[in-house]
This record gives structure tokens, C-alpha cells and sequence, in this order.
């Protein structure tokens, strides 16, 4: 990822068309011509596909493809691929990317890809004692597991363990969840956890006397963590009329309002998802899933809080940190099925879960920084209505360059509505 095609240092990419840009990605040297057209929607997902994929098919759905830049990965370059609506996503983590790259970059690794499948037993006489009859037979059941997926074992996955709870408070009393940890490789491995705890509900149910009712994998994949930190060097922070330090401090004393209140850290961690969801779609993933698991582990204390951490090292630089689950896959699922997916991941030249996570949490972490880094300075309105303007100006009638000058006037006037952009349409026509 280090070769000068696909350097993710790109200045100007913003100021050049739609086809420049696409030229500057070079199709021929890392896509191939039908994954290069997949990524501009000309070869993605066409009907047919779409109807074998989800039921009552009657279309297929866009969202704009842009490409991170920048990003610097535990030292190699990466071109991210991310499909999201929002105003100033791609801009913003690109930019931050930029200053993160003059402090090293990211450097980001992940635990072992281990999903939880839960199983819930009920009507047991003694769950103090079933529990207990579970773990005598551990060995046996992980065996039986283990010999479910014989690809998977293959690959060295497979069970790792086998945990037992009680769950004492509950609406109809007490009942034993069952937690089988399960290596799941490069797949985001719901199919592989859901299948293996369907096989051994009977065996848990023999030897308990028990009724195994639910089973199924656990999107709180806190076993399953990718950690990112950066560090982005104290004179990069200064710009316009703010000394670096105020832009130093205004990011930690926001950050440290949502480490203290769940109000606010709704909103921070909705800004990490940004660009971890943008990611995780252009891929193929679960979003749904990520979602899910990323605000459950920023309660997992009894409070919400925030997901990253922005804090000073001992030159005063600025430094951050985020960890969350991620779940995410490269091999099965709609990464295998979505030519625009296919195409994402080899644009990114990842040839593991682990560096796809790795990105992933870099990219959330740089959008991050992009947002709070507003919104202690200028406020959030400035850079994302100057973006949000151009989407008036369109719904509005404008094209072409008509795009741009009606944005300008809008941002320039203060007034980023729909009905001024259609008077400023009329005015010019006349």
C-alpha cells in the first residue's frame, strides 16, 4: 500500500471533476476494469443480484461513494472507500488524516476475532447446579463444536470457550445463559456462532434437564475490540485566529463533556460512527451490527460515555484513542456478493479482518477529531452548511456550475434554505 499509485496522499482531489478524480485511481493497476466501474455505480449491484440477496426486491438504493485520504495505518498508506450522505464525513476525516499523518499516523491493532453465541436455558430446577453440570462437560461440548465447520477449523478457528452465567433479576425469574466464545477467522461470523449453538442445544438440555430457548450470537462483541491511537503534533493545531493550545484544549474539554454526560456523548459517539459506518457499508458489513455493539460496550460500565479518549503527552501534543467491538468480515455475506464491496476491499488492499478493523476504528477516530475540533473552534455550522449547501442548491435546480456559485451566494448570505436558493434561482434566470 506504500506504492506511489496509491499513496493516500492526494492534494487537491477535492478541486478536480468526477472524472479526474476516477483517473487519479488509476483502473487498470489495482481494479480491474469491472471493478473499477463497480465503484462508480456503472457495474455494482444490478437487480437480479439485489433479488437473490434480501426479499420483495423492486429496486436497488445509492449513496455516494467518496474515498478518505491521508490515512497513514500502521504505516502504510490506504485509500478508504466510505458511502455516506452526510455533509463534511469524507471531507473532515480526510483532513484530519492529514494532520494525524505529520504525527506518524494511526496505529491500531485488534484483539482475536472471538464472537460470543449466547444460549438462554430455562426450567431448571437448580441453576446453581445445572451451571456447574455445564462446565463438567466443557471438553465434550467444545469438541462437538469444534467439528462443525470443518473449513473453519481449517483455517484455525473454531471454540475457544465455554462460560456460564445466572441471571438472578429478570421479569420471570431466574434462568442460565450460556456464552460460547467461537474464533470466527476473517468472517464476521454470525452464520458459524448461530449454527454451533444451535447443534449443541441439545446435548446443554440433556445434561441439564434444562430448556434451551434462545440461541444466537451477541453483538456486543466486547472480545472481539479494535484499538486505534494517534498523536497530532501541537503547531499542526493552530489555524485561522486560534493559537494551537486553544485548539488543543477546546478538543480535550469537549471530549471531557461527554466522558461525563450521556447527552453529549450520544452525539460524540454518533460522530465516530460516522465514519465507521461510512466504511463499514462500502464494504459489505453490518452496519446495524457495529451500530449496536459500539453504543452497548460505551455503557458497559452502568453509563454511557464517550468511545475515544483526547488527552496531552509530555510535549504537549495532542493525543487520542478510541476502542470499540467491530465485527466486520471480508469473506462471505454481502462482502462476497456486492461487486461495489468486492471492489471497496481491493481498493484498500486488506488482506485480513484485522487490517479491515484496524481502518475502520482510524477512520472513526479521525472523524472524531474532525467534529469536536469544530465544534470547540468555529462551531459545526461553518464547514458542514458550506457543504449542505451545495445539496440545497441541487434540490433547489441548480447544475453544473450553477452548483457552486449557488452554494457560495447561500453560505456567503447566511441563509442555507431551500426557498432562498429557489429565489436566487428565479433572480438569475431572469
Amino acid at each position: 500500500m506504500s506504492n506511489t499509485e496509491y499513496n493516500s496522499r492526494r492534494p487537491g482531489f477535492y478541486k478536480l471533476s468526477f472524472a479526474e478524480r476516477r483517473a487519479q485511481l488509476d483502473p487498470g493497476k489495482l481494479l480491474s476494469p469491472e471493478e473499477f466501474s463497480a465503484l462508480a455505480g456503472d457495474g455494482g449491484l444490478d437487480v437480479e443480484q439485489a433479488d437473490h440477496m434480501i426479499e420483495n426486491v423492486v429496486g436497488t438504493h445509492n449513496l455516494p461513494l467518496g474515498i478518505g485520504l491521508n490515512f497513514l495505518v500502521n504505516g502504510s498508506d490506504v485509500l478508504v472507500p466510505m458511502a455516506v450522505e452526510e455533509p463534511s464525513v469524507v471531507a473532515g476525516a480526510s483532513f484530519m488524516a492529514k494532520l494525524v499523518r505529520a504525527g506518524g499516523g494511526f496505529t491500531a491493532h485488534t484483539s482475536q476475532p472471538e464472537m460470543i453465541g449466547q444460549m438462554q436455558l430455562l426450567d431448571v430446577n437448580d441453576p446453581a447446579t445445572a451451571r456447574l453440570a455445564i462446565l463438567e462437560k466443557k471438553t465434550e461440548l467444545l469438541a462437538e463444536a469444534g467439528e462443525i465447520d470443518p473449513i473453519l477449523k481449517k483455517l484455525g478457528g473454531g471454540p475457544r470457550d465455554l462460560e456460564v452465567r445466572i441471571i438472578e433479576d429478570s421479569p420471570i425469574g431466574a434462568f442460565l445463559v450460556l456464552h460460547l466464545i467461537y474464533d470466527v477467522r476473517d468472517a464476521m461470523g454470525a452464520n458459524a456462532v448461530n449454527t454451533a449453538c444451535e447443534r449443541l442445544a441439545p446435548q446443554v438440555e440433556a445434561i441439564t434437564g434444562g430448556r434451551v430457548h434462545l440461541r444466537i450470537l451477541s453483538n456486543l462483541a466486547d472480545r472481539r475490540l479494535a484499538r486505534v491511537r494517534c498523536t497530532v503534533p501541537l503547531e499542526d493545531l493552530a489555524f485561522g485566529d486560534y493559537t494551537a493550545e486553544e485548539v488543543r484544549d477546546g478538543i480535550i474539554e469537549a471530549w471531557a463533556f461527554a466522558a461525563a454526560d450521556p447527552y453529549r456523548a450520544a452525539t460524540h459517539n454518533k460522530g465516530i460512527m460516522n465514519g465507521v459506518d461510512a466504511v463499514v457499508l462500502a464494504t459489505g458489513n453490518d452496519w446495524r451490527a457495529i451500530e449496536a455493539g459500539a453504543h452497548a460496550y460505551a455503557a458497559r460500565d452502568g453509563k454511557y460515555t464517550s468511545l475515544s479518549t483526547w488527552g496531552t503527552d509530555v510535549e504537549g501534543n495532542l493525543v487520542g484513542t478510541l476502542e470499540m467491538p467491530m465485527a466486520v468480515g471480508i469473506v462471505g455475506g454481502a462482502t462476497k456478493v456486492h461487486p461495489t464491496a468486492r471492489a471497496a476491499l481491493k481498493l484498500m488492499q486488506v488482506t485480513t479482518v484485522a487490517e479491515l478493523a484496524e481502518i475502520i476504528v482510524s477512520v472513526g477516530l479521525a472523524q472524531n477529531l474532525a467534529a469536536i475540533r469544530a465544534l470547540a473552534t468555529e462551531g459545526i455550522q461553518r464547514g458542514h452548511m458550506g457543504l449542505h449547501a451545495r445539496q440545497v442548491a441541487i434540490a433547489a435546480g441548480a447544475e453544473g456550475e450553477q452548483v457552486d456559485k449557488l452554494a457560495s451566494q447561500l453560505v456567503n448570505e447566511k441563509t442555507v434554505r431551500i426557498d432562498r436558493a429557489e429565489e436566487l434561482m428565479k433572480e438569475w434566470s431572469q
